[in-house]
C-alpha cells in the first residue's frame, strides 16, 4: 500500500470485496443502463464518450455497447479482481483499464459514470473535487441506504458495511448536498424505483414492495425516508469551472 493511502480501499486490492461479493453486483446492470439512457435521452444527450470510474465488472457499459453505439467506452477500476471480467466486454470494443483515472494522462470524456461509488470512500469529498477538473457531465448512482426504518433495525446499514463496504449512507437530500457543496451543479436527480422494478430482488424485497408502494403513491419523497427501498440518479456537471 502507498503512502498515505486510504486504508479502506484495501478491501478492494487486496481481494477481501472479491471474496464478498464474486459476481460484483452485476445483476442489476442492464436496468441501470437503462435508466440512465432514458434520463439522458429526456435531456436530448447523446454523449460520444463515456468513462465510468469504479466499473466493477464493466456489465453496465456492457449494456450500453447497445444503447450508444457510436460512443467510445472505457471503465476504470483499481480493484485486480474486477478485471477477471472484462474479456467478454473488451470484445465489443470498451478499453478497460486497471488504475485512477483521476491520475492518468487521459482525455476529459463527455460524460463520466460514478455509479454506486462515492459511498465506498473514506473521502469522497476529495475525489468529488478531483473529479469536478477532469469531468464535463457526470451521471451519479447512489444506493439510498439511510431511511426511518434502516436506523431503526440498524442490521441493513451494518450489513451493506460489511458486504460491500457502504461507509456512507445517503438521503435524498443528502446525496444532492454532497455534490452542491462539492462544486456540481445538479440538472436533474430523480428515484429508479429499484425496490418495485429492480431485477436483483430478494422475496423480502419484493414483499415489503407492496407497502412500499403504497407509500410511494401518497409521497414517494417521504415513503423513501421512511421505507427506504429505493436508489438516486443523478445529472449534474461542474460549476464554475470554464
Amino acid at each position: 500500500m502507498r503512502k498515505n493511502q486510504d486504508p479502506t480501499l484495501d478491501r478492494y486490492l487486496n481481494g477481501d470485496y472479491a471474496k464478498k461479493n464474486p459476481g460484483w453486483d452485476s445483476a442489476d446492470a442492464g436496468w441501470k443502463a437503462g435508466k440512465l439512457h432514458q434520463l439522458l435521452l429526456d435531456y436530448e444527450c447523446q454523449p460520444l464518450s463515456i468513462v465510468e470510474i469504479g466499473c466493477g465488472s464493466g456489465a453496465t457499459l456492457a449494456k450500453l455497447r447497445r444503447l450508444f453505439p457510436q460512443a467510445s467506452l472505457a471503465g476504470f477500476d483499481i480493484a485486480p479482481e474486477a478485471a477477471r471480467f472484462w474479456e467478454e466486454a473488451t470484445a465489443l470494443g470498451i478499453r478497460f483499464e486497471l488504475g485512477d483515472f483521476l491520475e492518468l494522462d487521459e482525455p476529459i470524456p463527455d460524460l463520466i459514470l460514478i455509479f454506486d461509488v462515492l459511498e465506498h470512500l473514506g473521502n469522497p469529498w476529495e475525489f468529488l473535487a478531483r473529479l469536478r477538473h477532469r469531468s464535463k457531465l457526470v451521471a451519479f448512482h447512489f444506493p439510498l441506504d439511510l431511511s426511518a426504518a434502516s436506523i431503526l433495525r440498524e442490521t441493513p446499514l451494518l450489513h451493506v458495511r460489511e458486504k460491500v463496504g457502504h461507509l456512507h449512507y445517503f438521503t435524498r437530500g443528502l446525496a444532492l448536498s454532497l455534490l452542491e457543496e462539492s462544486g456540481f451543479e445538479i440538472i436533474e436527480a430523480r428515484y429508479t424505483r429499484a425496490a418495485l422494478d429492480a431485477p436483483q430482488r430478494s422475496y423480502k424485497t419484493r414483499f415489503a414492495g407492496l407497502v412500499r408502494r403504497l407509500a410511494y403513491a401518497v409521497d414517494h419523497d417521504l415513503g423513501v425516508r421512511l421505507l427506504g427501498g429505493d436508489t438516486l440518479m443523478v445529472l449534474a456537471r461542474p460549476g464554475g469551472i470554464n
